[in-house]
Parts: structure tokens; sequence; C-alpha cells
């Protein structure tokens, strides 16, 4: 990330930390926890974050970095997955490695379809959030968590607000419901009005109930 995008990044966070502060003293309680949301400040390699999110699918943050783990020793990814480490690697492989059938079926199909060129990262870049995640979801094993989590960490968008995350849901719940399962309706209200900014509000959330993460 160059120096110009690295500081409008740093601004369009502060911005958003303010607005999210104003709106909502609980959001106002995190900020002043955790510090500066860092989303946005590592460049995000595409295939890596989607990748990533299919290995995550339903699983805890530690399960998931476990078999993230193993995977990238056994392709040899030092330090990102890419579309060229699933071609030569058999599916029995990567089920070693603690993948599910479908994900590593999953996996190698879509490095197969970036490495033909029958589907481009760059061309997303171009669509608004709702045609984005359609395409997105239009790839096998990439449901509407997985095209929600490559917006927010791989495109940066900052206005997703995922309902079927098990961790944002917790942090909800326990903030605002006092630990009771709040209905759908009811948090997407309480979300509402971290509108523009629901993806750095998602940050907070997500550093409240799994604490520090480095690779976000």
């Amino acid at each position: 990330m160059t120096d110009s995008n690295s500081t409008r990044v740093s601004a369009r966070i502060r911005q958003a930390e303010r607005h999210l502060s104003r709106a909502d003293p609980v959001l106002a309680r995190l900020i002043r926890a955790h510090g500066p949301c860092t989303l946005g400040r590592r460049p995000a390699d595409p295939f890596h974050t989607l990748a990533t999110s299919i290995i995550s699918q339903q699983l805890s943050t530690r399960a998931a970095s476990t078999i993230q783990e193993r995977v990238a020793a056994r392709v040899g990814a030092h330090p990102r997955l890419a579309p060229a480490h699933f071609l030569g690697v058999s599916h029995e492989t990567l089920r070693a490695c603690g993948l599910s059938n479908a994900k590593a079926r999953w996996l190698r199909d879509i490095a197969g379809r970036v490495h033909r060129g029958e589907f481009s990262f760059g061309a997303l870049i171009t669509l608004d959030d709702a045609a984005a995640l359609e395409t997105l979801d239009a790839l096998p094993g990439v449901g509407r968590w997985t095209a929600e989590m490559f917006l927010i960490f791989a495109l940066g968008r900052p206005d997703l607000f995922a309902m079927d995350d098990i961790g944002l849901r917790r942090s909800v719940n326990t903030l605002y419901g006092r630990g009771r399962r709040l209905s759908d309706r009811r948090t997407l209200d309480i979300a509402q009005r971290w509108a523009p900014y629901r993806s750095v509000a998602s940050w907070y959330l997500w550093r409240f109930v799994e604490g520090e993460n480095p690779a976000w």
C-alpha cells in the first residue's frame, strides 16, 4: 500500500470511529478499549482472503487457523495462498490437512477458474456491494458469509454487517441483549445505527468476542 493510500484509509477509519462513537455509546466504549481499527492497513491478497474465508466456514478462529497453517505448510504457501498452490495438489492431500471434502473441492475449483481466467478478482472492484456479493455467491462454496468476509477484508468495503457470523451475533447478544439471543429484526435495527460504517463496527465486535487477532 502506498503512503497516499495508507493515509486515505487511515483518515476514513478515523472518520468511522468518530461516527460510531457519536452514534452508539456501546461502540464508543469498545473503541476506547481496543484502540484504532486496523482494517485496511495491510495489503490484502484477494485469492488468499477468499481461500482462508472458505477454510474458516463454520469453524472457530483457533480451528480455522490450525487448518490454514497445515494447508499452507503442505502446499508451500509462503506467506500467502495462491491459485498455483492448489493446481498440483491432490484432493486427498488437502483432506489430510483437515479440510472437509467440500472445502477441498471448492478450493481446487476456484483456483482453476482463476488460473484459466474464468474468474477475475479485479472485475469485482467496479461492482457495488450487492452486485459483488451476487458474483461471489456464484462461485462454488462461496455463500453470503464468505462473500461478505471477502468484501470487508479484501476489498475494504466499509458498510457490511454479516448477520450469519457467529461472533458478531454473540457480541450483539451480550452487549445489547444481556446475553439473550436477539431476533434478526432487532439485530438489524441495532446495526443500522452504525451505517455507513458497519464493517468497522463489526471489527470492534469481533475484537470484543475474540480478542487480539494479528491477521486483521
